[in-house]
């Protein structure tokens, strides 16, 4: 991805350095923050300044390779990593490639970590050409969070075939939910898709059904973070209600993933753990004025306590298919993905 005529992926290690792309600070500033340590790169997973399951991964398996690198004590180093955010399947794949490749050596576990990054980005690269079969000229696509390239290496999950689409000629609207309470879809999504020149609007998070009503949305495109065994997704809270919306209204609700993001060992979504996070997400908010001063100001009633689940469950009989790097899949009824039917849109 280029940004002000530079190619950037959203995380990258030099050395023992883990660098990143700040994401706390887009819209309104671009920056990179850089760890030098496994503890720093571990809280920047937790406190989203990397985020998005492809890109959790990748600074998760950065991680484990620094603690080998640095000589910590690599089970201390692993749990730590592990528990910094529950719901993403990618985290765990990642920690746990490279922790085996560090019991063989430390050199072996760097260029593993290096490896899942490049699968990473690879598979971006691939859903976009994929899920590129599914999109008409003149589409008009509703998404939820950011799945782009910031939420991977690079080109992302539910973004890369719309970027694809935009690159062989075709003509898309993007609608982008504004996610709420961080504002993933109005600051990430949107910036990127202003990056690229893809047109698009800002929607509240709870319009997407008049727009549906209305026959404004031709398919609606997610991302994943952890994705069970029978097809069910955990994804972004704010994802279920907007696949049973699309049921109702007979629109394709599709999710974009690499297989990396499926987890066997889940039989359900009610196996997969909800992460929830501090409620001053939800009570708090952060812009800038009109002279670009930045505050952080309350949004909420003072006397009032919140609820912060991060993500929430879509069943997988409502959805029409996952769109991985290996084809596009029908999980409703399959456990294993050996099993697994591909299906035409």
């Amino acid at each position: 991805m280029r940004v002000n005529g530079l190619h950037y992926k959203t995380i990258w290690m030099e050395g023992p350095v883990v660098h990143m792309i700040d994401q706390n600070k887009l819209p309104f500033e671009f920056g990179v923050h850089t760890c030098k340590d496994y503890q720093s790169t571990c809280k920047a997973i937790i406190d989203m300044t990397v985020r998005g399951a492809g890109a959790i991964g990748a600074a998760a398996g950065y991680a484990m390779a620094q603690a080998f690198m640095s000589g910590a004590d690599p089970h201390t180093a692993m749990q730590l990593i592990m528990s910094a955010r529950p719901t993403a399947r990618d985290l765990f794949y990642a920690v746990e490639k490279v922790y085996a490749a560090g019991q063989v050596s430390v050199k072996l576990a760097e260029e593993v970590a290096f490896s899942v990054a490049l699968e990473n980005e690879e598979a971006g690269k691939a859903i976009g050409i994929i899920g590129n079969e599914l999109l008409m000229d003149g589409f008009r696509i509703l998404t939820h969070c950011n799945a782009g390239w910031l939420a991977f290496v690079d080109y992302g999950s539910a973004l890369a075939p719309i970027y694809a689409a935009v690159a062989s000629g075709k003509n898309l609207h993007v609608y982008a939910d504004e996610t709420r309470p961080r504002g993933q879809g109005a600051r990430l999504t949107a910036w990127e898709l202003s990056n690229e020149l893809v047109p698009h609007t800002i929607i509240a998070d709870n319009a997407g059904a008049m727009l549906m009503s209305k026959g404004m949305i031709d398919m609606v495109i997610v991302g994943a973070d952890r994705i069970a065994a029978n097809g069910d997704v955990a994804n972004k809270i704010g994802t279920f209600e907007k696949a049973i919306t699309a049921k109702y209204f007979n629109i394709p609700f599709y999710v974009a993933a690499p297989t990396s993001t499926i987890d066997l060992s889940i039989s359900s979504g009610n196996d997969i753990i909800i992460e929830e996070r501090s409620t001053d997400e939800m009570l708090w908010q952060t812009g800038i004025d009109k002279n670009g001063e930045k505050h952080t100001i309350r949004v909420a009633n003072p006397g009032s306590n919140a609820w912060n689940p991060a993500f929430d469950l879509t069943p997988a009989e409502l959805v029409k298919g996952i769109i991985t790097e290996k084809g596009i899949f029908d999980y409703s009824n399959i456990s294993a993905i050996t099993n697994l039917n591909t299906i035409r849109s």
